[in-house]
């Protein structure tokens, strides 16, 4: 995941979200979550199961900006 969850970011600027409110509602911090979307840290599998069910999205979809095909 060099290059960050690009899902996360883009299903985040979608929603309108700030990292700001995200990091607050999934009791984080900001600077991990920008950590995660940058790719400077790589998320855990239960962090992952946490940001696709607050998203409602697939963890493929976190990683890859798509999903599965």
């Amino acid at each position: 995941m060099e290059n960050g969850l690009i899902g996360l970011k883009k299903i985040r600027k979608e929603k309108g979200f700030s990292q700001l409110k995200v990091a607050l509602d999934l009791n984080m911090s900001r600077e991990t979550l920008s950590y995660y979307e940058n790719g400077k840290r790589n998320p855990d599998i239960q962090t992952l199961k946490l940001f696709s069910k607050y998203f409602n999205v697939s963890i493929d979809f976190l990683i890859n900006g798509k999903d599965f095909e």
